[in-house]
This record gives C-alpha cells, sequence and structure tokens, in this order.
C-alpha cells in the first residue's frame, strides 16, 4: 500500500490550482461581457457576470488570510492588462464624459483655456466637430479641475481619439495598481491583496471601458501618501506629498475629503511643509488657467444644488423634510462630523525613521481614508458608478464586505441606461438606489455580526468593513 499524500502537500496542491483558476475564471467572464455588442443593452448580463467576478475576489480575500496566494506583482499586472485590453478598443457606451475630455484636451493641446466658454458657445474647430456634437450638458463651462485638463490634454495628444484617450488613462490605471504594490510592501502587508483593485470588474469597466478620469486622481493620492511613509520626515519630502495631494485634488474634488488624514498623519515638525506644499501645488495648477478659472464655480454651483443620482439617504432625507437644500446641507453636515471623528483618532508619523511603526501608523491613516471615502459615496446626491473607484483603489488595504459589495452594486444603477438608450428616458429606479445603499449596510451589520459571534466561539474573522 502506498501513503496518502501529507496534509500539507494537499493543501499546497490546492492552493495551486485555487490560484491558477482564480484570474482565468475573472479573465472568462469579462470576456463574455467584452463580447457584448451594446453594453446599454446588456446591463442584466453585466450585472450577473460583474457579481461573479466580486464573489470570486471576496473569495479571494478570504482565502488569502488563512493561505496567502502568491501570485508576484508581474503576474497581477500581467492579467491587470489583459482584462484592460478586453474593453480597450470599444467605445465608450456606458457613459459620454469621455467627450467632453476629448473636447477639453484639444482646446488645451491648441492653446484654447478650456475654462473660457461654454461648448454651446464655441464653434468647433474640423477635428473636434464630432467630439463637440457628443458634448453632454454643452451649456456649461467644463466642471473638471486644473489637474484633470493637464491628463485629458497628455491623452488627447496620443491621435485625438478615444481609444487614444482610453489608452492613455489606462496606461495611468496600471501605474496605480504597480503604486498599490509598492504601498503593500512599505505597509509590510501581502502583495496579492493588490488584486482586490488590479482584477475588480469597476476599474475595468469604468477605466478601459469609459475612460474616466479617476484612476488618474487616486494614483496622485497613492503617490503622496507614499512620499508620506517614505521621506515625510524630510521637509521637501512632506512639501513634495502636499504637492502631488493638491495635483490629486485637482483632477477630482472628492479626495479633498481625505487631506486631513494626510495632515494628520506627517510627523509634526513637518506637517506645516505639507500644506505649503499643498498650496503652491494649488497654485502652480491653477495659475495658469487664470482668470477664466473662476468660471468653474458655475458648474460647480449648478452641479452642488441641481444634480442627483441614486443617492438614497438624500432621497430619504429630502422626502421626510420636503427640502432638497436642506437634505444636502444636513448631509454634508453629518459627513464632516465623520471626517472629524475618525481623523481625531489618526496617528502621526513618528520623526526618526521606525518602519515597523510607520507602517502601523500607515494602515490605521488608510482604515480611515477607507471609511471616510464609504460615508462620502453612501451621503452624496449623486453617486455615479465610477465614483466608487476611489473606494475601489483603497480595497486593498481595508477591503471588507461592505466595500465589495458597494463597488459591486452601484453598477446596478446603470439599469437606467436601458430605457434611456431605447425611449430617451431617464428613469431611475427606487428599489436599484435603496439596494445601493441597504446592501453594503447589511453586509457591514452581518461582518460584525459574525466577528462577534467568532470572537465569543473562539474563531478569528478577517477584519474590514
Amino acid at each position: 500500500m502506498t501513503c496518502p499524500p501529507p496534509a500539507t502537500d494537499r493543501l499546497r496542491t490546492t492552493q495551486t490550482a485555487v490560484s491558477f483558476a482564480l484570474p482565468l475564471l475573472i479573465a472568462a467572464a469579462l470576456l463574455l461581457l467584452a463580447r457584448e455588442p451594446e453594453l446599454r443593452l446588456s446591463v442584466p448580463l453585466m450585472t450577473g457576470l460583474t457579481a461573479v467576478i466580486m464573489a470570486l475576489l471576496a473569495l479571494i480575500l478570504y482565502r488569502g488570510e488563512r493561505h496567502p496566494f502568491s501570485w508576484c506583482p508581474a503576474l497581477i499586472l500581467g492579467v491587470a492588462l489583459a482584462l484592460r485590453l478586453l474593453f480597450l478598443f470599444a467605445p465608450a457606451q456606458l457613459s459620454d464624459d469621455i467627450y467632453r475630455y476629448l473636447w477639453d484636451g484639444g482646446n488645451l493641446l491648441r492653446g484654447v483655456n478650456p475654462y473660457t466658454a461654454a461648448p454651446a458657445a464655441m464653434t468647433p474647430p474640423d477635428g473636434l466637430k464630432a467630439v463637440h456634437a457628443a458634448i453632454n450638458h454643452p451649456e456649461y463651462v467644463t466642471i473638471y479641475p486644473p489637474a484633470a485638463q493637464v491628463l485629458f490634454a497628455a491623452g488627447s495628444a496620443i491621435g485625438g481619439t478615444v481609444t487614444g484617450l482610453k489608452t492613455f488613462l489606462v496606461l495611468v490605471d496600471l501605474v496605480l495598481c504597480g503604486l498599490l504594490i509598492l504601498l503593500l510592501r512599505r505597509l509590510q502587508m501581502p502583495v496579492w491583496r493588490a488584486v482586490l483593485y488590479a482584477w475588480n470588474p469597476l476599474p475595468v469597466l469604468e477605466i478601459a471601458g469609459s475612460g474616466h478620469v479617476d484612476g488618474g486622481g487616486m494614483a496622485l493620492f497613492l503617490t503622496a501618501f507614499l512620499l508620506l511613509l517614505t521621506c515625510g520626515g524630510k521637509r521637501t519630502g512632506a512639501a513634495c506629498s502636499g504637492a502631488v495631494f493638491a495635483a490629486a485634488a485637482l483632477v477630482k474634488l472628492f479626495p479633498l475629503v481625505l487631506g486631513p488624514v494626510l495632515f494628520l498623519i506627517a510627523p509634526r515638525p513637518r506637517r506645516l511643509h505639507f500644506l505649503a506644499g499643498f498650496c503652491c501645488g494649488l497654485a502652480l495648477l491653477s495659475i495658469p488657467f487664470l482668470p477664466d478659472l473662476i468660471r468653474i464655480r458655475e458648474s460647480l454651483g449648478a452641479y452642488a444644488r441641481n444634480w442627483e443620482f441614486a443617492g438614497f439617504a438624500f432621497n430619504t432625507l429630502r422626502g421626510a423634510t420636503g427640502s432638497g437644500s436642506f437634505a444636502r446641507l444636513a448631509l454634508v453636515a453629518v459627513l464632516l462630523l465623520f471626517v472629524a471623528a475618525l481623523t481625531s483618532r489618526v496617528p502621526g508619523l513618528p520623526n526618526a525613521p521606525n518602519d515597523a511603526a510607520s507602517a502601523k501608523q500607515g494602515r490605521h491613516a488608510l482604515r480611515a481614508c477607507y471609511a471616510i471615502t464609504m460615508a462620502l459615496l453612501l451621503t452624496t446626491p449623486t453617486l455615479q458608478p465610477w465614483y466608487a473607484l476611489m473606494l475601489a483603489a483603497l480595497l486593498p488595504f481595508a477591503a471588507g464586505p461592505a466595500g465589495i459589495v458597494l463597488c459591486w452594486t452601484v453598477l446596478l444603477t446603470y439599469r437606467v441606461q436601458i430605457p434611456y438608450f431605447i425611449l430617451g428616458q431617464w428613469i431611475e429606479s427606487p428599489p436599484v438606489t435603496a439596494a445601493v445603499f441597504l446592501a453594503p449596510a447589511a453586509a457591514w451589520l452581518a461582518s460584525v455580526l459574525s466577528r462577534r459571534l467568532g470572537e465569543k466561539s473562539g474563531i478569528s474573522a478577517p477584519c474590514g468593513n
């Protein structure tokens, strides 16, 4: 008789098979979706396939905490690239924001300030006529800040086409994936956790598919965070971190809510240097667009007062009070209180180099960023699916059931595309809006109860929200 293989050998064989099968299954699901000629008519299939992928990512997180995966950075980035290539050359179907990007970037390359006038008030040159005709809300001056304009111009320089701009944004997104790996190592966390973003269907669809710029903002935010961890104890390091964070905030304004965390984790003697770098970064990026940059206030004001989509908390509060203005102000107050409560617990980095202490405090700070981002998404009156890219980029550091669920439920809001594409009617679904909010809340509650039951029974459970 032959002896059965040791348990460790069986476990190793199982882990190898799982490590090989998981990326293949994720790629197969996205390949099925990429074969659809019109995603706006394939929303049910998209939500089903992405649900499978998010379940696989949850399995990766659960199993990886117990039996770590041995995926190397090259494999993680290679699979990430392959997934993005599936959608790179397809037209942007789920969103038409990229045409505004091309319009702004093309004008900037021609030496025209994109804040000078709204597209509707401008005569397009020959090379931008098709782009001009596809811009949404052409009556408004661009709402995108100066750093975003720089990215638009860089992407528009690659042929001035949708594919060229998406190619540039995908490259930036892959840089973001690389930054995640570097930061995970710096924080003494396993590298395999980077797949929670790199293989996540949300950035694949929203950046490679629709060409959204949000990945650029998060790449700059993580760069600023990494600079603080590595050289924040020096004047130039803290100042450079502040300047890079200013650039992140001027790609999309949402990262501004994470500014207090960066400021507080900077070593105490260097916080003023961080603030000075931030102010200098704002000035250097904004001055070239003055005085016309002031006109962005009109577009931002209209967005803040009038825009709403998939905001369950906003809809509920407005229905209870009868006032949309009150609901917006109340939710802003709730968010600010939440930010204040979380940042008050964030410890500063040590003045003297200490890798272990820096890693611990860095992990604590990123968990705070994750919680703040979750609160932002659940309280904003307007929750477009690509807004959740900010949360997805933080999943590798603080992932839990609520975050994974929210990164999927936001895709349910694309249901609105079906009647809009067929009938030209924008009909939001209250049950979908409720699910986007309540599903992650239920997942968080279930994880808390599970963790408490596990503690009572002596069984540990992965941390996260």
